[in-house]
Parts: C-alpha cells; structure tokens; sequence
C-alpha cells in the first residue's frame, strides 16, 4: 500500500523510451468505487492543460518515481471523456469530515493508503484530541465530497463501554479511605493540641521581646529584598525566548518551495484560459453558475471559481 503523500510529486518515468513525462500532480479519486481512477500529470505543456495516467497503466510505484510503459498511456482531456465525471465531482476524501451512520464524528480524514489497482483500502482519521485512528475501506458505506460515512458501529460500542469499569471502581476505593481518614482525624487533635503549643508561644514571646531595639538587622533585611527583585527580573527575562516555537525548519524550506511553484502554476493557468470560452455550464456544489456554456472565461469568473473551489475544473472546461 502506498500513502497518497508517497505518490503525489514523483517523476512518470517511460521505462521503453527512457524518458520523464511529467510529474504527479494528484489523485482522481473515483468516489463510486472507493479507488483511485487516475494519477492526474503535469507536464512541460501544462498551459495545454491537465493530462490523465490510468491507475490501470501504471507499471509500478516506487519511492523515487511512477514508471509506465511509454507516454502513449497519458491522456489528454479530448480523450479522456470516461473521467469527466469524476473530474466534475472533484471529490479529495482528504479533508472531509468522518462521521458514522448513527451522527457521530470521528475526525477529519487526513489521508488515504491506496493498495493494488488503485483500491482505497484504508483512511488515516484525526480526532479532535489530535490522536490518529485508521478505518478500513469494509466500515466506509460512502466516500462524499465534503463527508465520508463510517459504517463502525464496533468502534462506538468500546467507546461506549471503556469508561464503565472506572465508574464501579471509584466508590469502592473513596469509602473506605473517608472512614479511615476520619478516625484518625478524630484521635490525633485531642493528645498532640495541648503539650505543643503552650510552651512555644511562651518561648518565642520571650526570646524575641529584646531584639527589635537593635537597628542593625532592619537595616540588613532591606538588601535581601533588592536581589529577590533582581531575581524575579531574572526570571521574568527568559520568557521571551519561550516564544520561537515555530521551529521545525525543515519543512518551511519545502512547503515554500511547493507553494511557490504551485502559485506559478495557477498564474500560467489563468494567463492561459483567459479569453478562452466555457464547453459547458459549471456550476458549484453550493448552486453557484461559475460560468454558462459559451461564454468568455473573464478575471470575475476566475475569482468565481476561485472563491468555490472550483478552479481545476473550470480549467478542464474551456475551448
């Protein structure tokens, strides 16, 4: 199995010519099936727009590359009209929200492990506490694009019945621990109270009646106070350097690099479909017309598709 972070950003390599043909830019997920249809590919002609390699044609999947027959496997989107479907649906399954049949939600889905053929065989769930879970592909009735439903009524019940042995166990142990504790309260008071106290308030009245004429350590008790001044100054300094937390600096280098690129890309993209006109109606999952057939792709309706996460799709819609 591979996790969709080990193939997305790998180099298509053509083992019979010996050549790269682009690089994988995502996963065409088909939702119906639970699988990855297609590995979408971006090449050297990206303006030409998004390029398909079935999951079908992949020879293999390795940690530094996807390797295929030869570039004849690469579609282009005049032939590929089986993915159109899926294209429109644009469903990610990373990020959607996991929730059971019964209402319950478990997390969000943060990633998927795709297994021989292209088959989904499990997803990684983070909860709202931060702790991960994985579900398999058997517990997932529906893989939808804001929600994926969990069919995982044997995770609900030992949730359901973990807390109970805590619960039965308290009272047994707090009972006798309150008898115990009050008997010994009720012995301890009536013996020790009267020996100790009398004679230590004589003493210390006695002892310490002489020895506020002597000005000396008046004097001397106010230099102890100016360091404990100093040292709460001290104290209070290094507070600041707890602040740089963000430091895990070997991924910023990456992450900017990706998104650099990616905003390079998405600015050729707009260039390229600019003036260009719509194949057909596109609209959003919220009911919003991104642009009807026939008319000009314009900067507003670039912002349009934008703001509805529409963007690849409208992409794929221009003649």
């Amino acid at each position: 199995m591979k996790k969709s972070i080990e193939i997305i950003g790998l180099p298509v390599i053509s083992i019979t010519e010996g050549r790269e043909l682009g690089m994988s830019k995502g996963l065409l997920v088909d939702a119906k099936n639970g699988a990855i249809a297609a590995i979408i590919i971006e090449d050297e002609d990206w303006y030409r727009g998004v390029k398909l390699l079935p999951y079908s044609s992949v020879v293999a999947i390795g940690s530094d590359a996807v390797t295929v027959v030869n570039s004849e496997t690469i579609l282009t989107l005049e032939n590929a009209g089986d993915y159109e479907t899926m294209m429109d649906e644009n469903v990610k399954v990373i990020g959607t929200k996991a929730i059971t049949k019964t209402g319950t939600i478990q997390g969000n889905v943060v990633e998927i492990y795709v297994g021989d053929g292209g088959k989904i065989e499990k997803v990684e769930i983070e909860a709202a506490d931060g702790s991960l879970s994985e579900i398999t592909s058997d517990q997932i009735s529906i893989f939808g694009k804001q929600v994926t439903i969990i069919d995982s009524e044997k995770k609900t019940d030992e949730l359901s019945t973990a807390p109970a042995p805590a619960a039965e166990e308290a009272p047994v142990i707090e009972e006798p621990a309150v008898e115990e504790a009050a008997e010994v309260a009720a012995e301890a008071p009536v013996e020790e109270a009267p020996v100790v106290e009398e004679p230590a308030v004589e003493e210390t009245v006695e002892e310490e009646a002489p020895e506020p004429e002597e000005e000396a350590p008046a004097e001397e008790a106010q230099p102890e106070e100016e360091p404990e001044a100093e040292a709460d100054e001290a104290v209070e300094e290094p507070e600041p350097e707890a602040e740089p937390e963000p430091a895990p600096e070997p991924a910023p280098a990456h992450d900017s690099m990706h998104q650099a690129a990616n905003n390079t890309t998405i600015d050729r993209q707009r260039k390229f479909i600019l003036g260009k006109t719509a194949r057909r109606t596109l609209t959003s999952p919220t009911g919003v017309v991104i642009v009807n057939e026939g008319d000009p792709i314009t900067e507003e309706v670039i912002q349009r598709a934008q703001l509805s996460n529409m963007f690849v799709p409208l992409t794929l819609n221009v003649q």
